[in-house]
């Protein structure tokens, strides 16, 4: 079989075809955003594969078919890649854009190939739709800054780009140049170099959507790994790397930071009255109480059962104090209403400060449980304090 544009059109969809297929055979699992956009993702990709399968077998179609039929599935597809990409990273989706883009596209396309019919200004108008297509993807995936730059992010850039100068190019040549085809089906040098990277792309593509997935998977994971899934704080794991980094961060602006160590009195009592699903519900609304009273850079976590930290950035021994009585007295005066009963609640605090050169969180927060101990044989609800020792000192 010659190397023409009709062969080019059969490799590219039926290897498009199986990238679809492969990637909705790995959309297996729970539903969820990544996994979705994924299954959007290989949709398009078959839509594509039917795309270039009509190119293919153009002989058979009538121009008004390959016209219509083709870039209608064509653009279809590339505005649920667009879609697939923007829900993956978490942006809007922006779909009625998208939809616009498409309709307007196919009626220019319509407009330029059936009633007035000029080559060049049909691939002008189809090239515009593209090129919004891939302005929305740039978009999406420059979002959030250089925080949340990566390496596939920079694959997927770069494939934009590229694509971008494709269709440049394309319009260049035809604009430009002698002697230039009227259909995209006609042999010639332009048409044939512009299927054979066009039919690259959704192998490059895919490739770069399926690094973003992974990367993707693998900071939810990360995340998921370091949240209490009750009360959606911190676990003991996320206090212990992130009280690392606040001590590194206070010995370089020579500051302090505060340790608070909060446990609900008398727990067992609450499981006991309410069952542990009321006392879920208690935990839950201890949480966002304790957050109510809380600054921006301060950071809640749970450390174990009814347990819980909060690390005061730039706070000193008499602001962690100060804080810690406050909660106090917040959850004090607070009565919860849990399944229709009113449940009222106190709190003990042990209250430890982190030196402007001291590194150990481990003893930062052992200090902060000593004097939370130290609270509870004092009667509970009430809030202790450790001196540079840990030796438990009244508030």
């Amino acid at each position: 079989m010659p190397l023409n544009i009709a062969t080019l059109s059969l490799i590219t969809a039926v290897q498009t075809a199986v990238l679809a297929v492969m990637l909705w055979a790995g959309t297996q699992g729970d539903p969820g955003r990544p996994l979705t956009s994924l299954r959007i993702r290989a949709v398009a990709l078959a839509l594509e594969a039917v795309g270039w399968g009509a190119l293919a077998v153009n002989a058979y179609l009538t121009p008004a078919q390959l016209l219509l039929g083709a870039n209608a599935i064509n653009l279809l597809a590339q505005g649920l890649a667009v879609i697939a990409l923007r829900m993956l990273l978490g942006e809007a989706l922006r779909w009625r854009l998208v939809l616009a883009v498409g309709v307007v596209g196919w009626l220019g396309v319509a407009w330029f190939g059936l009633i007035d019919p000029d080559y060049r200004d049909r691939v002008l108008w189809g090239s515009l739709a593209i090129l919004v297509n891939l302005v929305l993807s740039i978009e999406a995936l420059l979002a959030g800054g250089r925080k949340r730059f990566s390496r596939a992010r920079t694959a997927l850039l770069l494939i934009c780009a590229l694509a971008m100068l494709l269709l440049i190019w394309r319009n260049g040549q035809l604009w430009l140049g002698q002697h230039q085809p009227d259909q995209i089906s006609v042999p010639s040098a332009t048409n044939f170099f512009y299927v054979m990277f066009s039919g690259l792309q959704p192998l490059f593509a895919s490739i770069g959507f399926l690094l973003l997935y992974s990367e993707i998977l693998q900071q939810e994971l990360h995340l998921q790994a370091r949240v209490d899934p009750l009360t959606g704080v911190g676990n003991r794991l996320a206090i212990d790397e992130t009280i690392t980094r606040l001590l590194a961060q206070a010995a370089r602006q020579r500051q302090t930071l505060g340790v608070l160590m909060l446990d609900a009195d008398h727990f067992k009592h609450v499981n006991d009255r309410f069952g542990h699903a009321g006392g879920d519900k208690v935990l839950r609304a201890l949480v966002a109480s304790i957050r109510s009273g809380l600054r921006e850079s301060d950071l809640i976590g749970r450390v174990g059962g009814e347990e819980f930290v909060v690390l005061l950035p730039h706070t000193d021994m008499t602001a962690a104090l100060a804080l810690g009585e406050r909660i106090r007295l917040m959850v004090e005066s607070t009565p919860l209403l849990i399944d229709g009963q009113l449940l009222q609640l106190t709190v003990s605090v042990g209250v430890a400060l982190a030196a402007t050169a001291e590194r150990d969180g481990e003893a930062v927060l052992q200090r902060a449980d000593t004097a939370l101990y130290a609270a509870k044989r004092a009667g509970r609800n009430r809030v202790m304090a450790t001196d540079g020792d840990g030796a438990a000192l009244p508030a």
